[in-house]
């Protein structure tokens, strides 16, 4: 069945509580990202702290440039490696303009029926996370590429704006980099989430 952002957040909250745990930090990269935002809200007392990388505000933020989201819209980057590698560069920028054909090792295992594909962008049709930004009361941290085709640099500095408590990073690379070169980006998390949830960010 398609499923949306605004529904997804209690199948989240089951999730945690079949895994018997009361509070989590929740890290959501790109469309993840979109998601973590909405259920920071929707279930304030599960998340201790939060993490948003490479991601915006949904269908209300500066968009892509009109050639990367031609790219976008269709599945055949999953299903066409050499079509993926090609596109690489443009679309997801960072390491992957210097080495596009990494682009197949970080997407392997994203293939599949297309109607999932087509499902994923429904589930955000219509969402924006703008008029929640300043009621997620949690310390966040937002991770931001200054070489992101698909998440314009200017998302994150307006996230940064509305966002009450958070830290703001920006990381050389692209949209993939969290996976392309994580451990840049994971000292910085691993810092942040380390810090007495009590203090967080200023």
């Amino acid at each position: 069945m398609p499923y949306h952002l605004l529904t997804l957040p209690g199948t989240l909250a089951g999730l945690l509580d079949r895994l018997g745990h009361r509070q989590a930090d929740v890290l959501g990269v790109s469309w993840g990202g979109g998601l973590a935002q909405q259920f920071a809200v929707r279930h304030p007392s599960r998340v201790r702290k939060l993490v948003l990388v490479a991601t915006g505000t949904g269908s209300v933020m500066v968009p892509a440039r009109p050639q990367v989201l031609k790219h976008m819209i269709t599945p055949r980057r999953f299903r066409d490696p050499g079509y993926a590698a090609a596109v690489a560069p443009e679309i997801y920028g960072g390491s992957l303009r210097e080495h596009p054909e990494r682009v197949r090792e970080l997407l392997r295992g994203r293939t599949g029926p297309r109607r999932g594909y087509y499902y994923q962008l429904l589930a955000t049709a219509g969402w924006t996370s703008l008029p929640l930004l300043p009621f997620i009361r949690q310390p966040t941290l937002i991770l931001a590429g200054d070489d992101d085709p698909i998440i314009p640099l200017v998302n994150a500095r307006l996230m940064h704006s509305m966002i009450p408590r958070n830290a703001f990073h920006i990381y050389q690379g692209g949209h993939l980099e969290m996976i392309a070169n994580p451990r840049p980006i994971a000292i910085k998390v691993e810092s942040f989430l380390a810090e007495p949830s009590g203090k967080g960010p200023s």
